[in-house]
C-alpha cells in the first residue's frame, strides 16, 4: 500500500508541475517559452480558472497523501 501511496504522489506532483508550467501569469506561462510576449495582467476566465482550481485541487490531493504517507505504520 505505501508503494502505491508513493506513486500516486509522484504521479499528482508531476501533474501540478505541468499545470504550474501552463497558466499564464505574469510572464507569459509556458506561451513565453515560445515567443510570446507577456501581457498585462488581466482576470482569470474560461480554461485560465479551470487549470487554476485544478492546480488547488491537486494541490490538497497532494499534501493530503504527504500527510497519509507521514503517519501511515
Amino acid at each position: 500500500m505505501a508503494n502505491i501511496v508513493s506513486i500516486l504522489q509522484i504521479v499528482v506532483a508531476i501533474a501540478i508541475i505541468g499545470l504550474v508550467i501552463m497558466q499564464q501569469r505574469g510572464g507569459g506561462g509556458l506561451g513565453s517559452a515560445f515567443g510570446q510576449e507577456g501581457g498585462a495582467y488581466s482576470t482569470q476566465r474560461g480554461l485560465q480558472k479551470k487549470i487554476f482550481r485544478f492546480t488547488l485541487a491537486l494541490t490538497l490531493v497532494f499534501i493530503g497523501l504527504a500527510i497519509y504517507n507521514l503517519f501511515q505504520k
